[in-house]
């Protein structure tokens, strides 16, 4: 359904990813694991347009979207949950689910609304109140929901866990199984929780300084010693440290 080809993006002159290819199947969860700075969000914004590629090619479908307009590549059914959640702070939940809906006609808008209550009730109950004044997982919940009111073929997600507890973190991963199985949504993980992460999707690509050093299904990625290491907190700090520039050479 999604694939990026050898793509190059940059921040005026840093490179920010370097010849990134990853694959999504429709119907598929697949997750995009690094640490801070590895250029995982630079990938998201490269898929939905917010970023334009220097080098290489998205194509959605079967169709070249490289550098089109950010409302033309959600227009075909790709939703961007972007980090941070980014809600408009003074519009209420309503409101700003409605917003997500922009491109869409107003039959069924209805319909779209109970869906997105059917699987956040808290936003149901908060519904007249600013967004602003949500908590960070209803603000996290809202920012999921009003993606959905695109009717999404492909969700986007740029860490949803972050700054949730672990309680909300499990909640919001289960949600996301949810819209895959129950509603057919594709979906494309950034993720800093490797455990969360690697516990919902089916396979999974990690990046390092803006290239993709390993890939494979989720059960194998989980049983490799460098993803224990690195991202499951498996080896004492102080070997991680020692060892941590020889594991990731051996990635390349």
């Amino acid at each position: 359904m999604l694939e990026v080809r050898n793509v190059e993006s940059y921040y005026g002159p840093i490179m920010a990813i370097r010849g990134v290819s990853i694959d999504v199947e429709e119907g598929s969860i697949v997750t995009l694991l690094g640490a801070n700075g590895a250029g995982k969000t630079t990938v998201l914004k490269t898929i939905s347009g917010a970023l334009e590629p220097q080098k290489g090619s998205v194509s959605f479908e079967g169709q070249d979207v490289t550098a089109k307009e950010p409302d033309i590549i959600a227009r075909r059914g790709v939703a961007h949950v972007p980090e941070g959640r980014e809600v408009f702070p003074f519009l209420s939940t309503e409101e700003n689910l409605r917003m997500g809906a922009y491109t869409q006609r107003s039959t069924g808008l209805t319909d779209d609304l109970e869906t997105v209550y059917g699987y956040f009730p808290q936003l149901h109950e908060h519904r007249k109140l600013a967004a602003g004044f949500l908590s960070g997982g209803q603000q996290q919940m809202l920012a999921i929901g009003r993606a959905l009111m695109l009717r999404p073929k492909v969700m986007l997600l740029d860490e949803p866990s972050l700054g949730l507890s672990p309680r909300l973190v499990h909640e919001i991963a289960e949600i996301v199984v949810r819209l895959n199985e129950e509603r057919g949504v594709t979906v494309l993980l950034v993720e800093q929780n490797a455990k969360m992460a690697l516990g919902i999707a089916r396979y999974g690509y990690i990046m390092e300084s803006g290239r993709v050093v390993m890939e494979d299904s989720t059960e194998r990625l989980a049983q490799s010693t460098d993803v224990q290491e690195f991202y499951l907190g498996m080896k004492a700090g102080g070997v991680r440290g020692r060892r941590r520039w020889k594991k990731r050479k051996t990635w390349r």
